[in-house]
């Protein structure tokens, strides 16, 4: 049966009449928000017209002031640890706010830009992160550049920045990235463009880098950029690819230069101290000898002057002394023997081996103990005896 047929229970499929569980009628809803808003805006009237105490501008001004708490609460904001926040009121600046919780003027007076002061930007000049050769895809157009001798280098930089003050960072410059890339890049050539190309490549990176860094840093100083670089970084600097051969080569003599001239000065430091040592010893043992002929001809010079002392108070007796210490001093080395003939008997055993042995060896000096004794040993062991040389001299003879 049909909702609309004679007998039926007249319910409306749509409208939901009828019965309490179904959804509420959307016209129902609509007119009840009519009376609501209404009845606020009449001053709080009911239905039938009485009105409930509160005026219509009070209800107004709980709004208003509601608004308004809304729109201040709105304004605060936190700045977190290494970061600061620039604000600004219609676009003019205001004030630096530091880390912690802070409040502005909600918008749209006022507007509040975080930056973050801690955090270690960089950029690539000459090259891209994640290239494909050694992850480092060359730019030819920023890497390539001519050197002071009129050659070509590729020069890969990477330089790392910092905000130092967020105001000058936010209002001085609009694009601070690509701004310190063409600054890097101006840098860059004039340095290497005054600089030798061995020098670049070989012990004149750090001065490059550092020069290269002072450059940059003084440029963005004149902007007030409110940016603080870091570091330089040279990651690369090599020839063109089309000459790299030659230049290995060319750095392999310069090696082998430095090795040889590193292995001389070994060298020149183990001989030089030596020879200045023998020339010390040599030095030294020629005033050791100077001061040894001195001691001795004044030992002498003192003695001849005793001598003429003692010659002076009995010239014979001084004069036969003399001869008679000049006389042993002569035969001591030899091997005459004075004899008697006189005074002797008609046999006469002289024991020369003996007499020989007895007498005192005299060494020549300068001359081994051993080469001095060996003559010595082979007169003694000789079958032959010495010769004997006979004086007839009397007692006259020697008393005199």
């Amino acid at each position: 049966m049909s909702w609309n047929e004679p007998g039926g229970d007249k319910k409306d499929p749509w409208s939901g009449r009828g019965d309490q569980k179904g959804p509420p009628d959307l016209d129902e809803a609509i007119r009840s928000l009519q009376e609501k808003l209404s009845g606020f805006f009449r001053g709080g009237q009911g239905g039938d017209g009485s009105s409930s105490g509160t005026p219509p501008w009070r209800s107004l001004g709980y709004l208003v002031v509601g608004a308004l708490v809304l729109w201040g609460l709105s304004g605060f904001y936190i700045i977190n640890e290494g970061t600061h926040g620039v604000e600004t009121r219609f676009g003019k600046y205001v004030a630096t706010t530091q880390s912690g919780l802070n409040w502005h003027l909600p918008a749209p007076i006022e507007r509040v830009d975080i930056v973050d002061v801690k955090q270690q930007r960089y950029i690539e000049v000459g090259y891209r992160s994640g290239g494909t050769e050694q992850g480092l895809g060359s730019v030819p157009k920023e890497a390539l550049m001519l050197t002071k001798d009129e050659n070509i280098v590729d020069i890969r930089l990477a330089v790392q920045y910092q905000v130092k003050d967020a105001k000058d960072f936010v209002f001085n410059i609009v694009n601070p990235a690509a701004t310190l890339k063409q600054v890097t890049e101006s840098a860059q050539r004039g340095v290497i463009g005054s600089s030798e190309m061995d020098f670049v490549l070989t012990e004149g990176r750090s001065e490059v880098v550092a020069q290269i860094k002072k450059e940059i840093q003084e440029v963005m100083d004149n902007y007030k950029s409110g940016i603080q670089i870091t570091s330089v970084n040279l990651q690369d600097a090599q020839p063109p690819e089309q000459v790299q051969n030659a230049f290995e080569d060319a750095i392999k003599a310069r090696e082998d230069e430095q090795r040889l001239i590193n292995e001389a000065e070994a060298y020149s430091n183990d001989v030089v101290p030596k020879a200045r040592g023998a020339a010390a010893r040599k030095i030294q043992e020629a005033e050791g000898y100077k001061e040894q002929v001195i001691a001795q001809a004044e030992g002498e010079s003192n003695r001849f002057s005793k001598l003429l002392a003692e010659y002076s108070k009995a010239p014979d007796v001084t004069r036969k002394r003399l001869y008679i210490e000049s006389m042993e001093s002569v035969f001591t080395g030899t091997n005459t023997v004075m004899v008697d003939v006189k005074g002797g008997n008609n046999m006469l055993y002289l024991p020369l081996d003996k007499m020989i042995q007895h007498q005192p060896s005299i060494q020549q000096p300068n001359v081994p103990q051993s080469t001095a004794e060996q003559p010595a040993q082979t007169s003694v062991e000789s079958a032959q005896p010495p010769a004997v040389r006979t004086t007839t001299r009397g007692r006259d003879a020697r008393g005199r």
